[in-house]
């Protein structure tokens, strides 16, 4: 159980840092309440987790940013930004090798604190939340005397706010977020699987060995299947060793583990040349054939169950987010 929770907590922060970056809003928001749920379900935090739940809860108020009027402390006074500051404090304290997008982040969050009220023209709580941010130490005082003469003019447009816009803010956010992916591709329940397999020696080891004849042209669409496929057994072989517990293959938990398992782990999809097959299959154009697929599969599945009509169906190296896509288009096109 502690191993699923952990995985399930990085699998909802890969999802609200690809959403966060695509400015998705619906699927943020549906990601959102998932790790905000895992989160509030852990007893503690696992140190090893403390950055993959500090960058959610960042995320999640960065988002909100703008909306005053929604509180996440129990202190009325704290804004959603002054709130995602003390987890970017946090996260700072995590890593010591990004100095400068930490600096350049933690300057425009506090700019924006300031910024946001002045937009509401709530100039009274902004300058209480200057008095809040900033120390009585020297390398403060220029930003914090430049920032309360902003907020005299009560002129939320001047060039100092207008240079650190919130837009800016979101950029230097998308690329730490770009850093924290590139840092954590790794899938954790099929590694933690692994493990079990190799410790208990059970029956994957030999079907992952298997040596397997193909035509080159359906090779990726079978080592698709094949990872597929280890990883059912992999799974069925890890919830095994757990007493009184069952494999609910019409949960959407269990759903939502296979499209992981179909598209997040890139590293295994790399072709000969070193090419993503996932950024080849951007370029495929859809033949009328798997259009019948996807129709039929949400007409047998229903719409938003993507991950189980992609198993069902007979579909050229595609991923769940693709048949979503897809159907939008048909949609747009009909």
């Amino acid at each position: 159980e502690a191993v699923a929770a952990e995985w399930m907590l990085e699998f909802a922060c890969s999802c609200l840092c690809r959403h966060f970056a695509e400015q998705s809003g619906a699927e943020f928001r549906r990601w959102k309440d998932v790790a905000q749920a895992l989160i509030n379900g852990l007893p503690q935090i696992p140190p090893h987790q403390k950055k993959t739940v500090y960058l959610c809860q960042l995320l999640i108020r960065i988002a909100q940013g703008k909306s005053l009027g929604l509180k996440f402390e129990n202190d009325q006074r704290i804004s959603p930004l002054e709130s995602a500051l003390s987890f970017w404090t946090l996260l700072e304290k995590e890593e010591m090798k990004l100095e400068k997008l930490h600096e350049d982040i933690r300057l425009l969050i506090q700019i924006q604190i300031v910024a946001v009220h002045m937009e509401h023209r709530y100039f009274k709580e902004a300058a209480e939340a200057l008095e809040r941010l900033f120390t009585d130490s020297d390398s403060d005082k220029p930003l914090r005397v430049k920032l309360a003469t902003i907020i005299k003019t009560k002129d939320p447009y001047v060039p100092l706010l207008q240079s650190f816009s919130y837009s800016l803010l979101i950029s230097k956010i998308k690329s730490y977020i770009a850093l924290f992916m590139k840092e954590n591709e790794t899938n954790f329940l099929i590694q933690e699987a692994t493990k079990q397999v190799a410790s208990k020696g059970l029956g994957a080891t030999a079907w992952q060995n298997r040596p397997v004849e193909v035509n080159e042209n359906n090779k990726s669409d079978l080592e698709t299947k094949e990872r597929f496929v280890l990883s059912i057994i992999l799974l069925r072989d890890v919830l095994g060793q757990m007493q009184n517990c069952c494999l609910d293959v019409d949960s959407s938990l269990f759903w939502m583990f296979i499209n992981c398992l179909l598209g997040l782990n890139n590293m295994q999809n790399m072709g000969k040349n070193g090419v993503s097959l996932a950024c080849s299959r951007r370029r495929q154009r859809w033949t009328p054939e798997e259009d019948l697929q996807l129709k039929s599969g949400v007409r047998e599945f229903g719409v938003g169950n993507w991950a189980k009509i992609l198993v069902h169906g007979n579909f050229n190296n595609r991923t769940s987010v693709m048949l979503k896509d897809r159907w939008r288009t048909l949609g747009r096109i009909k």
